[in-house]
């Protein structure tokens, strides 16, 4: 099977392109957002082939899994066929549903009522990547399905050496109060924590956190970020209203505890073997400070969330459900 697959989120593509498929990745000149090709920072395998935007329309293409809504339109253009009708699609719902409706022409609506943009199609399944996201989304006439996610196990690496916090936010500037980031001046007040993901450099700055309590590490390779994380005491997860970061799996797959917001799909991927949820930043707070004090109590709850995490989000289950997925739509 030929897939065509944009790279928009780094760490769930990584997944996807380990199946048995070609992924056929689209790159444009700059590499810029709509033609990345295949990432300097994450391994990919060989079956995971860079093609020119302008050379689509030579490749054999089965079908097409659309992560953004212009990319149908991209795929129109680019590869001559429209998805749903002349090729088959599937469209991978990243994201939790927004107040304000992707299409400016339509009234806002709360969040339980938003409606997905393909609400009123039925040639293109929507494959929500959580049961949380499938809950909320109202998709109307689309098929509609849950491939949880599925990680590349780094392993078991956790020393836990380093009494301080890891947390994994990409643009948390930018992102603020969706991804937490104004809540790490009063947990890095408890822990010291230490800021991994694209952006950070100036969160310390700007968030008014002292940099001894705030050390940012800035787009590290996939494989480089794992080992830092690895030496950190435990796990902060401290996003409002996201999907499922796939950080916070890779995490307690090496082995960290976690402490996190028990908001969205987080209540269902952190088990209370595993660490603390709580909605009370301040619980938080003092429970990453407890960890960072208990290296045994913060190994064993590391182990547990390791052993759910394989269990749940190993790669295996992901691969076979999106096999499975594909071979329906293309049937």
């Amino acid at each position: 099977m030929r897939v065509l697959l944009w790279h928009v989120h780094g760490s769930w593509a990584t997944s996807f392109v380990h199946g048995p498929q070609t992924t056929l990745v689209p790159v444009v000149p700059d590499r810029g957002p709509d033609g990345r090709g295949r990432p300097d920072t994450f391994d990919w395998p060989d079956r995971a082939l860079e093609v020119p935007y302008d050379r689509l329309r030579d490749e054999d293409v089965d079908v097409v899994v659309l992560q953004r809504p212009h990319e149908l339109r991209l795929t129109e253009e680019w590869l001559g066929r429209r998805p749903g009708i002349d090729v088959p699609a599937v469209y991978v719902e990243h994201d939790t549903p927004r107040r304000t409706p992707a299409d400016a022409s339509l009234p806002e609506e709360v969040v339980p009522d938003s409606r997905h943009f393909l609400h009123d199609r039925s040639d293109i399944p929507v494959v929500h990547v959580t049961n949380f996201n499938h809950l909320f989304w109202n998709c109307g006439r689309a098929p509609v399905t849950v491939i949880e996610h599925g990680v590349v196990d780094p392993g078991y690496r956790y020393t836990g050496e380093m009494p301080r916090g890891a947390v994994v936010i990409n643009d948390p500037l930018r992102r603020g109060r969706v991804t937490g980031a104004d809540l790490l001046p009063e947990l890095a007040a408890a822990v010291p924590l230490d800021l991994f993901g694209m952006n950070v450099v100036d969160a310390p700055a700007r968030l008014g956190v002292p940099p001894e309590s705030l050390w940012t590490f800035d787009d590290l390779p996939q494989a480089r970020m794992h080992a830092e994380l690895a030496r950190r005491r435990v796990y902060v997860h401290p996003y409002r209203w996201t999907s499922l970061g796939l950080a916070l799996i890779e995490a307690m797959m090496l082995g960290l505890p976690v402490v996190a917001l028990a908001t969205t799909e987080a209540v269902e991927a952190v088990p209370p073997e595993a660490g603390v949820l709580s909605t009370r930043v301040g619980t938080l707070a003092g429970a990453a400070a407890a960890l960072a004090a208990d290296p045994p109590r913060a190994r064993q709850l590391g182990k547990e969330a390791r052993a759910f995490a394989v269990e749940r989000y190993g790669l295996p289950r992901f691969l076979r459900d999106w096999q499975r997925t594909l071979t329906e739509v293309t049937r």
